[in-house]
């Protein structure tokens, strides 16, 4: 097999193809090699079905900035997600969203196998390079399977994202864990890497992965303690999921079917079964030198379900230049010269003077409205107060709750100022519970009247969401406590100067600012759906409302305190930035910071 990872002639000449003939030079030597399941490249690349995928985008850009040496691999899930269609009942459609690598990423020359079900699968990589500022590159690698050479069961094992049953989902982890390392291999770089970074569970056989390399390199393949200690060091582990029912596990029959019975024992050997099952949270958990939540509440969760683990907390951030509206990041480039290269400069945004952050806010409503009435025909009212809520349509996430007492937000629009939500967000193609959801809020949102609008934007990727998120008024969250592990909609709102009306769960917790930065739903307690919509309607009718139709200038200066208190902390390169001093280089002059 060919270790080179230069791209072909054919990709370098190909005007559709990204930045594949980069000076070698750019891309740094890799240390840090980042694993996910997804990843959020750039609009219209369906490589990413939510939060966890941008999330591993924008610390992959980040990154780049920081002129890491990192490298980046994922799936290259061919059939992306899907694409949402609904109908005038909220039932929602799935459809595939098919594309092409060739069209739009190099291929690299490097190939590698991987044993499924005894069947050494080959795979090839495609490779998407992010560009930081100063010209650094971070390349991110897509596996795929779709090789002539393979069984036809195993062409589409890299195609859907999330997709099909266990056998299907094991298959899929096998191939980024096993595969990703027999890759990295194959270019001659795994000797070269001193952290695996794994973005969730999803990514943990590559510590067997690892495991085996190691075991391979001398005569005698029994696991001694030294070994376990060994690759524990050069694991880091991110965990996303506050809830136990989120953790893949694995039946250990369906595992000795589909990874072998040697690789099945390696994974007995790092402490990851129990109940005749393998737990990838335990595999990446348990050998793992640096382990952390995504938010300070996420990490007293996340201790709790696991106790007597050191699960530390990084709080999540977004990439403060890819989120920013264009009409802010003009005020920004204005007023704080030096926030693309230190994003904690944002906060001397409490010197931009408020009618720019007004004028900024209308160019970004006006532009939501431009995309909106593009989609839908819809023509939304620029004078109208807009709430948005975009988030994954599941049961802890209560889109519902804005609309549990309609005729409590009738009278608060009729006697204070009409309304305007704005709404969007997937289901899981077999979550029953979450499609439901959908419909019933598109019932509630029939019998709203004139007042209170209702729109609810099909297919919710990145493209709509940079538009929403920097577009509306205000920024509605309801999740259940403590059920959200961290929420990173309500950050990008906020570097748009976007306030947000949350319950106090996952980052909010951290966030929120009464009256500053927002306005906080309950006290962080579970209190049920009726006591959080009182509260809403409360903040809604008593504070929030009056002060945008009675005092713009108040409302402004709320504003302008979001950007300056929340868009200069929750971003991902202050998140880069804890990741390299306290989990990936023992030695900052390794970091290049």
């Amino acid at each position: 097999m060919s270790a080179s990872t230069r791209p072909s002639a054919a990709d370098r000449s190909s005007p559709d193809a990204r930045l594949h003939a980069l000076d070698a030079a750019a891309v740094l030597r890799p240390r840090v090699a980042y694993f996910s399941m997804e990843v959020a490249l750039e609009a219209g690349l369906p490589t990413y079905s939510g939060g966890l995928g941008v999330l591993a985008g924008d610390v992959l850009r980040s990154a780049a900035d920081l002129e890491l040496p990192v490298i980046g691999f994922s799936l290259v899930h061919r059939s992306g997600y899907f694409v949402q269609r609904l109908d005038a009942a909220g039932n929602q459609e799935e459809l595939p969203e098919a594309w092409d690598p060739r069209t739009r990423l190099a291929s690299l020359d490097a190939t590698a196998t991987v044993a499924i079900e005894g069947r050494q699968v080959r795979f090839r990589a495609w490779r998407y390079d992010i560009v930081g500022m100063s010209g650094a590159v971070v390349p991110v690698y897509l596996l795929d399977t779709a090789l002539d050479e393979n069984d036809p069961v195993d062409r589409i094992l890299t195609d859907e994202l999330y997709g099909g049953d266990d056998r299907y989902r094991l298959a899929q982890e096998a191939i980024l864990g096993f595969g990703g390392y027999a890759l990295l291999e194959a270019m001659g770089l795994a000797e070269h890497i001193t952290t695996f970074h794994m973005n969730e569970g999803h990514a943990a056989l590559l510590v067997a992965a690892a495991l085996e390399a190691r075991l391979a390199a001398r005569a005698d393949a029994s696991v001694a303690s030294d070994d376990l200690a060994a690759v524990r060091r050069r694991f880091v582990f991110t965990t996303h999921t506050p809830v136990p029912a989120g953790h893949d596990r694995f039946n250990l029959g369906l595992v000795r079917a589909v990874i072998g019975e040697s690789r099945t024992r390696l994974v007995e050997a790092l402490g990851a079964t129990r109940d005749g099952a393998m737990h990838m949270t335990y595999l990446a958990l348990r050998n793992s030198r640096f382990v952390n939540a995504v938010g300070m509440r996420h990490g007293e969760v996340s201790r709790g379900l696991f106790p007597g683990d050191p699960i530390h907390a990084i709080s999540n951030g977004v990439h403060a230049v890819r989120w920013t509206a264009p009409a802010f990041a003009t005020v920004f480039d204005r007023y704080v010269p030096s926030w693309r290269r230190d994003n904690g400069y944002l906060r001397h945004a409490v010197g931009i003077p408020l009618d720019d952050v007004a004028a900024a806010h209308r160019a970004a409503k006006d532009d939501l409205a431009v995309a909106v009435r593009r989609r839908t025909g819809v023509v939304l009212d620029p004078a109208r107060f807009t709430i948005g809520f975009a988030r994954r349509a599941a049961t802890y996430k209560r889109g519902y709750l804005a609309f549990w007492d309609a005729e409590r937000l009738r009278a608060i629009a009729e006697r204070i100022g009409p309304l305007q939500f704005v709404f969007a967000g997937k289901a899981h193609p077999r979550d029953a519970d979450g499609k439901a959801i959908i419909r019933q809020i598109f019932q509630a949102a029939s019998a709203l009247g004139d007042r209170v609008s209702f729109l609810y934007l099909e297919n919710h990727e990145m493209a709509l969401a940079q538009r929403l998120c920097a577009g509306v008024d205000l920024w509605l969250n309801t999740p259940q406590p403590p059920f959200e592990a961290s929420g990173t909609s309500g950050m990008k709102a906020a570097l748009n100067g976007v306030p947000s009306l949350s319950t106090l769960d996952g980052w909010w917790i951290e966030g929120c600012v009464e009256g500053r930065t927002g306005w906080a739903i309950g006290d962080g307690s579970d209190a049920g759906p009726q006591a959080d919509a009182d509260m809403l309607y409360d903040k809604l009718e008593q504070a929030i409302v009056p002060l945008f139709y009675d005092d713009p200038e108040e409302y402004a200066r709320t504003m302008r305190s979001v950007i300056a208190l929340n868009g200069s902390y929750f971003n991902t390169q202050r998140v880069v930035e804890q990741y390299a001093r306290i989990a990936y280089f023992a030695d900052r002059s390794e970091a290049r910071l």
